[in-house]
């Protein structure tokens, strides 16, 4: 049998409280990637470990949500507030695994700081102001197709070009 109720998020939204201690172990209803962000955290320290990812990308992205949510939020620095949105919903997920992706992130080290900006911006956005509670999956998709840009803006120039001529 399955029961339904609304995410800790949407309580969030609607002005309800929320238990952050369960919600950083997993002791919460959510789908797979938003129920546990200690486990989360455990697999982002050995892909940093591995340095299989940079911590360019996921930190950008986690401080710009909560600079948003302090700036916008409307409960200033409320740590339980800024706690619960971050371990509220697939932004732990998306910030390690999905915004991480070879293909689809920039390579350069500007290029990756502001798709961290744009992700954050557009997630906390799509939280704060959004019809939905979630908004990760959308910013991602969203900053995916402007990658071609930001990589085209934050590239090197070529050796031999873009010097001063003597």
């Amino acid at each position: 049998d399955g029961v339904s109720g609304a995410t800790p998020l949407a309580v969030l939204k609607s002005g309800g409280t929320v238990d952050v201690p369960a919600m950083f172990v997993g002791n919460i209803p959510g789908t797979i990637g938003e129920v546990s962000v200690i486990a989360l955290l455990i697999g982002a320290a050995y892909l940093l470990a591995k340095k299989v990812i940079s911590i360019r990308i996921p930190g950008t992205y986690i401080l710009t949500v909560v600079v948003f949510a302090i700036l916008f939020g409307g409960h200033g620095f409320d740590l339980n507030y800024i706690a619960a949105h971050l371990c509220g919903g697939g932004l732990m997920l998306g910030a390690w695994v999905m915004a991480t992706d070879y293909v689809t992130s920039p390579i350069t080290p500007k290029g990756q700081y502001v798709y961290g900006v744009c992700l954050g911006v557009l997630t906390a956005v799509f939280r704060l102001f959004g019809g939905s509670a979630e908004g990760v999956s959308y910013a991602i998709i969203f900053c995916n197709l402007l990658v071609p840009m930001i990589e085209r803006v934050t590239r090197h120039p070529a050796f031999g070009k873009g010097g001063k001529k003597a």
